[in-house]
């Protein structure tokens, strides 16, 4: 800006223009300017006390606005907003205005007047403000957008390495580790190991709109993904998501992703690793002097404010680190079990055809209904289609058939007759899974009930007179056709007769044949 108030000075002193220009730093020429347009506004020194710099312009040179112009002003709030639009340009919104023009018969801005004024509205927009963080209140992380690559050994593969940041605020003390997924398990991880190496947590964390962090980045009211809130209140903190595109949210881990990716990742770029595990020893090395470099513009590094000021007002770490969950929805099946990986686990009865939501760790499975745990097991691991039963889980009716067994159907048939048991043994035998005999069993010894003790003992045993392997079949065949009766009622003779000839026809038959 001119230095209005300044030439007038020297001027009313008696300096020549020249001095006042090798004064003021300025030209001749603006020199002559101003004094000859004092002279036409009858100003003289001592100026007005209330008279400002920007007052003096606007009165020795006043632009004409643009309105004096007869040109159409262009709306410039609604032009700022609409850049703020994904693939919205100046020049398109330039195009638009002109269009505008036309139809209101206006003269419209040329582009780069166009330009011009936005960019002078914009500026008025760019105001940022320090907001001062108390040590130990927040942590912001992200991850860099730039990758790293890890080699496959046998085929020489180049595998993307994803590097997460994390940074406290105050100090901005930073934690580094690269990862070969964003997946929800690195996510989470990466947190758990971050807190490690601090030592602590913060009482605020500031991640970004991520799928594995946010699950509706909603302005006002944004939804925290379930494992990550859960992980949040482990550990007994708050997290507060940057709103959408407001980079400025979390501006010490947007500036930590630019420094380190300039001082890890740009500096690591001529080595070739081939694990995660060398990637992130490495890491680690180039991280320890980032921290400990002294600031440029203040006393003191990173690790020393961490130290000195920010660890002791962290809160304590947990007895033991967050063991990493996922969830999952399930609906209890008939059987009073859900299905997790292709294993099964009981339920309580009264959940029967109600949705669930299901936690899984790597050794427990968790079942809740409306955020309340009902039930709870021991992860299953290996072969798929195992059970999980919790006798307790199933109706009452189902819990008596649960308890039975192999050595409780053989002592009930005992308990009946010699015979009555050697068929339940050899049920129990003719089926390669055990369980699969026990209903053939059950509807055995549930005959007794319908034709008497008695009789399924001799159904029995006439059954293996026929063979040594009878089935329920024959069983229930002898019974309802009356043939244990047979051997009860033959005469004493003929009993005889069959035990010493078998089935022979005898003597008699034969003599017959004459008459």
């Amino acid at each position: 800006m001119i230095p209005y108030r300044e030439i007038i000075r020297l001027h009313c002193q008696g300096l020549s223009q020249r001095s006042i220009a090798a004064s003021c730093k300025c030209s001749r020429n603006t020199v002559a300017k101003v004094i000859g347009r004092a002279k036409e506004l009858n100003l003289s020194w001592p100026l007005p006390t209330e008279a400002t710099a920007g007052d003096l312009e606007n009165k020795f040179f006043d632009k004409p606005s643009i309105r004096d112009t007869g040109r159409c002003y262009p709306d410039l709030e609604h032009i700022h907003k609409e850049m703020a639009k994904s693939g919205v340009t100046l020049r398109l919104l330039w195009g638009e205005y002109c269009e505008e023009c036309r139809q209101n018969r206006k003269q419209p801005l040329m582009y780069s007047q166009f330009c011009y004024h936005y960019q002078e509205y914009a500026q008025t927009k760019r105001a940022t403000m320090h907001i001062p963080r108390k040590p130990g209140e927040q942590i912001e992380v992200d991850w860099a957008g730039q990758t790293m690559n890890i080699f496959d050994r046998d085929t020489g593969e180049a595998l993307p390495a994803y590097i997460f940041i994390g940074v406290l605020s105050y100090s901005q003390y930073t934690y580094v580790e690269a990862f070969l997924s964003q997946n929800q398990e690195s996510w989470i991880t990466a947190h758990t190991n971050m807190y490690r190496y601090f030592g602590g947590v913060s009482r605020i964390l500031v991640p970004d709109n991520l799928k594995t962090g946010v699950t509706n980045p909603d302005r006002y009211d944004p939804t925290i993904n379930k494992v990550y809130q859960e992980m949040a209140e482990y550990y007994g903190t708050a997290v507060i998501p940057a709103r959408v595109r407001k980079p400025k949210d979390k501006p010490n881990a947007e500036m930590a992703v630019s420094i380190t990716t300039r001082w890890i990742v740009a500096a690591l770029r001529n080595q070739k690793f081939f694990s995660i595990t060398e990637l992130n020893k490495a890491i680690e090395e180039k991280l320890e002097p980032y921290n400990h470099k002294q600031f440029q513009k203040k006393d003191g590094s990173r690790y020393s404010f961490f130290v000195n000021e920010e660890k002791p007002m962290l809160l304590p770490l947990p007895a033991q680190p967050y063991e990493i969950a996922t969830w999952k929805a399930a609906t209890v099946a008939y059987n009073c079990h859900i299905q997790v990986e292709k294993n099964y686990y009981s339920c309580p009865s009264e959940y029967l055809k109600q949705q669930v939501d299901v936690r899984m760790t790597r050794n427990v499975i968790e079942v809740f209904y409306n955020n309340h745990r009902i039930c709870s097991h021991v992860r299953l691991h290996g072969r798929p289609g195992q059970y999980s039963t919790v006798p307790e889980h199933m109706p009452k009716a189902q819990q008596e058939y649960v308890k039975w067994d192999s050595a409780r159907f053989i002592s009930w048939a005992e308990s009946i007759g010699s015979c009555t048991a050697t068929v339940v043994k050899a049920i129990l035998n003719a089926y390669k899974v055990e369980q699969q005999s026990y209903r053939s069993c059950m509807g055995l010894l549930k005959l007794a009930d319908k034709y008497s003790v008695n009789r399924l003992e001799a159904a029995c045993k006439k059954a293996l007179s026929f063979t040594l392997n009878p089935s329920l079949k024959s069983v229930k065949t002898i019974l309802s056709t009356g043939q244990d009766k047979v051997l009860d009622e033959a005469p004493a003779s003929t009993v005889k007769n069959n035990a010493q000839y078998g089935f022979v026809r005898g003597a008699d038959y034969y003599g017959r044949a004459g008459e």
